[in-house]
């Protein structure tokens, strides 16, 4: 048996399967994210551990036999957020989680201080990278800096509190801004430009490598007849690819949940950080993955759901199945600043071209299509770097509306496959890790792709249309970056 668990900002989610990558069962325990100020975004490590422990206790009572037999434990969870222990392993302050917007001007600090760091990096300091919010601490919080002894990201504390262990895997490892990204090891010259030192920083560990085993008194608290070993693991997008199977070139799934994520595997480094596409090392030894990210997509219905007093499942309801066009109102799904392709933390959301004629419907279409458009720039930006995308996988909640996946396509101008009924996401990619660092199995024979339920084909009547709204669209961000901005 082999246990998954899945560290995400709202929710801890767990799986375990059997020998066969059948689910044996599934459990979830909810979290909540503190916002002390506009732009923070903050969680208790405290209460991963304690929803940790709640997802475990359901699946004991699940499946008792199941959980005793566990071998393998992997571990995905969402990335960069900044978990600072002292010497003796007690947490510091709050998390600062990875949609944080607070340290946007030690992004520069840190590429002034190391001019080579987008190159060391492949990537853009981006404000809600692990390495600018140390800086952040730093410079207000100094007494706090000077005790930093480990700094840890979130699924790498649950890990410690597992293990005893400072360990990460190097997907995870990459969205910190301190890694080398194509060496796949620490960079002496990021930690310096933030004022870190290598000790402090975790062991580095591929995602299907063991990293340790789970400790005598937490197998006993979780009823595990022997200590697992657990893996290396990955950042939750590189996770969900291990339980999509996209491990091969140009392997490729859009994911919407509260961000928006295309994402493709690569067998080579393929940076583009002029346009803030991630380029990271993936769960599995000589393999890579390109991102494009977008910080509200499913966030950005569950904000009109709070404005509009409505359910999300009842605004998407109102629209049907399928749209006969693009609304005539934009929408820039900027509400906590963007990452791809414009790496802006400051900026802000639009909405345009509102009438008295502009209803729930519209506004409902409009955000469902801005989401779209924004996701495109992303393909756009991550089809400069030389990848080709023939089709995608569609995985995460907003996944679930077939009308979104039909506009999708369309914008896209690319088929999306649904996968069949059954886990696909982080956590079932999580088990998969722990299966391979338990058995030794080669990554390709355990990380298959799913069968496919359905696929959404663009509308070749509408794309003319959607093409048009696009360029539309594409022009909102130059117009308004220099007056719209954020102010505390």
């Amino acid at each position: 048996m082999f246990l998954g668990l899945d560290f995400g900002t709202s929710s801890v989610k767990g799986v375990v399967m059997d020998g066969r990558q059948k689910i044996m069962a599934a459990a979830s325990s909810p979290l909540t994210v503190s916002r002390p100020r506009p732009g923070w975004s903050e969680q208790n490590p405290a209460h991963w551990w304690r929803a940790c422990n709640a997802v475990i206790a359901q699946l004991r009572k699940k499946k008792p036999g199941a959980m005793a037999a566990v071998e393998g434990i992997g571990l995905s969870g969402q990335q960069h957020g900044a978990t600072l222990l002292d010497a003796s392993g007690k947490v510091l302050r709050p998390a600062i989680l990875w949609n944080d917007a607070r340290a946007f001007a030690e992004c520069t600090e840190m590429e002034t201080a190391e001019p080579r760091a987008r190159d060391i990096s492949g990537n853009s300091a981006l404000a809600g990278f692990t390495a600018p919010k140390l800086l952040w601490v730093r410079k207000h919080e100094p007494r706090t800096f000077e005790r930093v002894a480990k700094v840890l990201l979130p699924k790498d504390y649950i890990r410690y509190r597992m293990t005893g262990d400072y360990a990460s895997d190097l997907s995870d490892a990459s969205g910190t801004h301190w890694l080398d990204v194509g060496k796949r090891q620490w960079s002496e010259e990021l930690l310096a430009a933030s004022a870190m030192r290598r000790d402090q920083m975790p062991e580095l560990f591929e995602g299907s490598a063991a990293t340790g085993r789970l400790s005598p008194a937490v197998a006993r608290a979780w009823g595990m007849a022997k200590r697992p070993v657990v893996a290396g693991g990955g950042g939750d997008n590189a996770a969900s690819a291990c339980g999509m199977g996209a491990i091969h070139d140009n392997d490729a799934f859009l994911s919407l949940g509260t961000s928006g994520v295309i994402f493709v595997a690569n067998r080579q480094f393929r940076p583009n950080p002029a346009r803030a596409v991630h380029a990271f090392c993936h769960a599995v030894p000589d393999c890579w993955h390109q991102m494009g990210v977008i910080l509200n997509a499913a966030g950005s219905l569950e904000w009109l759901s709070g404005l509009l007093a409505a359910p999300v499942p009842k605004l998407l309801a109102a629209l049907g199945t399928r749209t006969r066009g693009p609304a005539a109102n934009l929408f820039l799904p900027y509400l906590s600043g963007e990452r791809t392709p414009v790496g802006d933390s400051e900026v802000r959301g639009l909405l345009m071209g509102l009438a008295h004629e502009t209803d729930r419907k519209v506004l409902t279409q409009t955000v469902l299509e801005g989401v779209a458009f924004a996701l495109r720039e992303n393909l756009d930006a991550i089809a400069a770097t030389g990848t080709s995308i023939d089709r995608l996988w569609a995985v995460g909640g907003g996944s679930r509306s077939p009308l979104w996946l039909s506009i999708m396509a369309t914008v896209l101008n690319l088929p999306i496959d649904l996968p069949a009924a059954g886990e696909v996401g982080g956590a079932f990619g999580a088990a998969r890790l722990g299966m391979i660092a338990a058995t030794g199995a080669p990554p390709a024979t355990v990380l298959t792709p799913p069968k496919r339920a359905r696929t959404f084909r663009p509308d070749q009547g509408l794309r003319q249309a959607y093409d048009d709204a696009y360029h539309r669209y594409v022009n909102l961000y130059p117009a308004i970056r220099t007056i719209n901005r954020r102010h505390d």
